[in-house]
């Protein structure tokens, strides 16, 4: 494979005035408070912990502070100590850019040929569609084609990569390219394949080297996650046609629970709410499952079903007992509230297309698949709009990120950044 070093270090810094320089590290300090280091902000939990937000937007929305072109792609967009990642697609090339968090001028960018595989899809584009993980100084991705690469997260140079598909494609439902984002579990990152025998993959943080391979479930689309249940971690994984449990350090299964619709799409992650597990797609509908532990056993119980609510790709908050976010079929989309260990549908509101959900300061974030950003406050008992704007072209079907009193959004060729306090 070959790549190209594009370390293009900005020093806008340097040539600011002084003003300028005092509120550029405002801002950075700012948005340092709270990371976003991982699909879906901390935990995946579309939750972030800023304060101070306003409370109303101006009927133009929360202030531009700058916007630039980017490239095409869903990746979502991490934030760490005044620095932006993200991936996008320029021709036969998958791209892994920095971004200076103040202004959106380019810290480094790194470049490698990725054309998607031979059986992909591409209606809905050539991604990439996961998300980078950053720990430890080092930055995990994950292009269309199943390729991995860790990059040194300052400086952009390459520290190893890894083919993650070693067969052809017709066994594995990704017509539409890899999409499932790594997630770190003590000194392994972990990520979904699909393989016979290697469902998941745990390898080593500094060398790219397998710690295990297990399990011969089909892939889907969603990013794995570290759930507490039964008083230990379980690795939780939405596959092709059931969710599972397994032992993050081993890969060895814990349980399994068949969820399935006919194009094995399961995209949406699971939500933990105490000892029940919100799980939904479409078609199938959603489920509450619950967890008792039997001997060294977990044992899985149904305890609710229905097809009112049907996940499509966007993920779920949880406030409370409750889980908020987008549900319906293509074209006929609802914002609904669902009490987790009942099932019991509190709302369905209309007004918004597909839309991604981040919890902050008490109020939701709202963005949907037009660009359309709304500012709400969600309860068992309604959803109050207090503002709501067009931010973004359409297709937005990227999560938006929240860093202290920042907003980052991205369509399918813009990146932009806001300011929501």
């Amino acid at each position: 494979m070959r790549f190209s070093d594009r370390n293009r270090v900005s020093l806008t810094i340097c040539g600011f005035s002084w003003v300028a320089a005092f509120f550029a590290s405002v801002f950075i300090t700012a948005a340092a408070q709270a990371q976003w280091t991982e699909y879906g902000g901390p935990g995946q939990g579309f939750t972030a912990d800023s304060t101070g937000l306003a409370k109303e937007w101006p009927a133009q929305g929360p202030p531009r502070l700058w916007s630039r072109e980017l490239g095409k792609g869903y990746s979502s967009i991490l934030a760490d100590d005044g620095r932006l990642y993200t991936m996008y697609r320029r021709g036969d090339e998958e791209h892994v850019i920095s971004l200076d968090a103040a202004s959106g001028a380019t810290l480094w960018e790194q470049a490698y040929e990725s054309s998607p595989v031979s059986t992909h899809h591409g209606e809905y584009g050539d991604g990439p569609n996961a998300t980078p993980l950053l720990t430890g100084g080092r930055l995990y991705t994950i292009g269309v084609a199943g390729v991995m690469h860790c990059l040194d997260a300052r400086t952009g140079k390459v520290i190893w990569s890894r083919k993650l598909w070693t067969e052809p494609r017709d066994r594995h439902p990704h017509r539409f390219g890899y999409s499932a984002s790594p997630i770190e579990y003590k000194n392994t990152i972990i990520t979904a394949v699909g393989e016979e025998g290697r469902s998941i993959v745990a390898l080593n943080k500094d060398d790219g080297k397998i710690v295990f391979e297990a399990l011969d479930y089909a892939n889907s689309y969603a990013t794995p996650a570290i759930m507490h249940i039964n008083g230990e971690d379980q690795l939780v994984a939405f596959m092709g046609t059931e969710a599972i449990g397994a032992d993050p350090d081993t890969g060895q299964l814990k349980w399994e629970y068949p969820i399935r619709n006919q194009w094995e799409h399961n995209i949406s992650g699971p939500v933990l709410v105490d000892d029940t597990l919100f799980i939904s797609t479409l078609e199938a509908g959603s489920r509450g499952i619950k967890f008792t532990e039997l001997g060294s056993k977990t044992v899985v119980e149904e305890v609710w079903s229905t097809r009112k609510i049907r996940v499509l790709y966007a993920g779920w908050v949880r406030i409370g007992d409750y889980v908020y976010g987008s549900s319906g079929d293509i074209g006929n989309y609802l914002l609904a509230a669902v009490h987790a260990k009942t099932g019991k549908i509190a709302w369905r509101k209309r007004g918004f297309g597909h839309a991604h959900l981040v919890y902050t300061d008490g109020r939701v974030i709202v963005l949907d698949e037009f660009g359309t950003l709304a500012l709400a406050t969600a309860t068992p008992d309604d959803l109050t709009i207090h503002s709501k704007v067009k931010v973004l072209e359409t297709p937005s079907w990227t999560p938006p990120t929240i860093a202290g009193k920042r907003l980052f959004a991205r369509d399918v060729k813009t990146i932009v950044a806001l300011d929501l306090g």
